[in-house]
Order: C-alpha cells, then structure tokens, then sequence
C-alpha cells in the first residue's frame, strides 16, 4: 500500500530542504574557504568545475534511471551523496587542498542534480494525483533550507566557527533527514515498462521537437542559471565588488533566500490567478531588474536591496516551469526529467564558468551574462499556452 499522500509531501518537502541546508552552507562560507585554499577568483572557478562535473554525471544519468528504477532510490543515493559531499569540503578546507574541495563539490552535484531530478518526477506526480499546485511549495522547501542554512552560516562565519564542523554537522543533519524521508516514498514512480531499444529511444528524440517543451527550456535555463549565479557567488560579489565584509556578505545571500522563499510560498495564489506565462514573465523581469542595479550602481545600500528583486524574481520560475512541462503533453514523466535537465545544466553548470569571466574582467561585470538570459526569458515566457488551472496547495 503507498503511503498516505500527506507524508508524501512532507517527506518530499524534507528532502528538499536538504539540499538547500547543503548549498547555503557552501556558499556563506565560501569567502572563508577560499582563503583557506589560498585560491584566486579563477582558482576558485576550477573548484567549482568539481560541482560541474558530478552534476553532469547525475543530471544527465538521472532521466535513464528514474526510467528505470523509480525515481525513490535515485533520490536515496542522490542525498547520500549530498552527505558524503559535505564532510569531503569540509575536510578539504580544513586541509587547504583544492582537489578534495572539489571533489566534495562532485559528489553535491551528482547528489543534488540526480536527486532532485528525481524528486521534481515525484513532485509533478504529487500534483498530478491531487490536482493541486505543489511545485512551488516544494522548491520552498530548498529555498527555507538556504535560509536556516545561511542564517546558520553567518553565525559561523561572525564568531569565526570551524569551517570544518561547520560543515560535517551540517552533513550530520542531512543523513537523518534522508534516512527517515526516503522510506516514506511511492515505489516506482516514474519507471517506465521495459521496451525495444527503438522503442525507448523515439519518445527522447520526440520530446526535443516539441516547440512548447523547447520554450519551457528557455526559460528554466535562464531562472536556473540566474538562481544557480546568486547561490554561488553573490556573497563574493557583495565582498569583492560592492565592498562588503564576509559576514555581511553571507547576510545580502541570506536577503536573496529568504526572498526566494516567500516568492516560493506565496506563488501558488499569483499562478492560479494569472496564469504561468504572466508570472514567469514578471518573474524575468524582477530578476533582470535586480541585476541590473547589482551590476551598473555601485552603491550598496542599493546593491542589498537589488537582491530582494533578483530573489523575488528567480522564485518562481524553476518550479513554474517544471509544472508547465507535465501540463506540456503525454509522458509527463519524461518531460519533467527533460526540463528539469536543462534547468540543473544551467543552475550547476553555468555559474561555474562565470569564475574566468569574472578572473577577466570582475564578478560584477560576469553578472551580465545571466541578464541577458533573464531578458530572452522575459520575451519568451508569454508565448507558452497556459496549462490546466491547479489549486495552491495549502494543506499538508
């Protein structure tokens, strides 16, 4: 018998949470780890090409084997790679040695990006089953834990706390979080009947001429990557280019968390009034305007109010658009995976490369690149048709 849908939702909302407890506790501390490395802002980026690695090898294996094995034990081995990946960082900083950091940074993308691939192919069926909107609530979820994380982490970062049991007693946390979550999921949702190989390969290949598919690609790559910039270099933007030190630094990250949190919360109400072309084109826009201030005012009253627009503005969009894929047409699954691909491609991948342009010619001017994504978004989001109307959800 499956388990009660309501501990379904709270195991799924818990799981969630893991991750984001995991990235804000990377990212507040990355000042400190940085200079524990000795590393350079390139330097840095090549670290950070340990993250992109493993979340190529998750994202791209974790469509295949939701397919094939149900989307509950990609999601168990994704979060036992999240704790594996926290204790290897902080040991590695602890060390000062770069390849175990990056290392640690390969197992958080392999676990962040296959496992949560998977818990999206869990979320969307959540909201199949109940008719209800449920995505938003969800990807909360990862924006509450980059709160209490990043509330956490500049405590640690203020009182000067050990980067490394910083680190392993968030990891602690998050293997009791997975251990009692994991079991309170469904067997087998997502796996697909076993097929020819032809057989198996002609719906893929389908899926990537599907012009409506293609547009929600658009714009979860831009929201994705707009988002994935902020949780890896906006404390280092705010110290390096806006001239502030690294508790108040890690307080600006705090700011834009917890304004992808309400904007999380909150979107249920906007979505069923509106509809998700609407919201995702404010949502472009409030996130360009955001970056806008943050890149071309040097002022920094200025620049930590920006945040809460850039905040407000990549709330929405992963979740909407991943909502809008299983709306998109027949094997749901299959298109949730596909899109949620390209949107983990762009969080985990993109921001690492920012690193060379922001080595050449400083992270503020770096910051355009995710712009001008956001304002193709901002012209595309109107295009899509609107999906079936869903219910917020507001129950457990």
């Amino acid at each position: 018998m499956p388990p009660a849908l309501g501990l379904r939702r709270l195991a799924l909302a818990a799981l969630f949470f893991v991750p984001g407890i995991g990235i804000a506790s990377w990212v507040t501390r990355t000042p400190d780890i940085r200079d524990l490395l000795g590393a350079s802002t390139a330097e840095m980026g090549l670290v950070l090409f340990g993250l992109s690695v493993g979340s190529m090898l998750g994202i791209l294996s974790s469509g295949a084997m939701v397919s094939r094995f149900g989307a509950r034990p990609v999601i168990a081995v994704g979060g036992a790679a999240i704790v594996v990946s926290l204790l290897l960082v902080g040991l590695g900083a602890s060390l000062g040695l770069s390849p175990v950091v990056a290392a640690g940074l390969f197992f958080f993308g392999a676990g962040m990006g296959g496992g949560e691939v998977a818990m999206n192919v869990e979320g969307a069926d959540v909201e199949r089953v109940s008719g209800r909107s449920f995505l938003p609530t969800l990807h909360g979820c990862f924006s509450l834990g980059t709160v209490v994380g990043a509330v956490i982490g500049i405590w640690a970062t203020a009182v000067d706390f050990s980067v490394t049991w910083h680190l392993v007693i968030a990891g602690l946390v998050a293997a009791v979080t997975v251990a009692v979550s994991v079991p309170l999921l469904p067997a087998g949702t997502g796996r697909e009947p076993k097929r020819s190989a032809t057989a198996e390969r002609a719906p893929r290949g389908t899926l990537w001429r599907d012009p409506r598919l293609l547009l929600i690609g658009v714009v979860i790559l831009a929201m994705a990557l707009a988002e994935g910039t902020a949780n890896d270099w906006l404390p280092l933007v705010m110290v390096d280019g806006h001239g502030f030190d690294a508790a108040l630094g890690s307080t600006v990250y705090a700011v834009f968390a917890a304004a992808m949190t309400i904007g999380r919360f909150a979107g249920g109400w906007f979505i069923e009034r509106f509809g998700r072309p609407a919201v995702l084109c404010a949502s472009a826009v409030s996130g360009a305007i955001g970056l806008v201030l943050v890149i071309f005012v040097d002022n920094q009253v200025v620049a930590g109010a920006a945040v809460l627009l850039w905040g407000l503005g990549a709330a929405l969009g992963f979740p909407v658009a991943i909502s809008a894929a299983g709306d998109s047409g027949p094997d749901a699954a299959a298109r949730v995976s596909l899109v949620a691909t390209i949107g983990y491609v762009a969080f985990l991948v993109g921001p690492p490369a920012l690193g060379f342009v922001g080595e050449e010619f400083g992270l503020r001017t770096a910051l355009v690149i995710p712009l001008l994504a956001l304002v193709a978004a901002a012209f595309v989001a109107p295009l899509l048709v609107r999906g079936p109307r869903l219910q917020p959800a507001t129950d457990g």
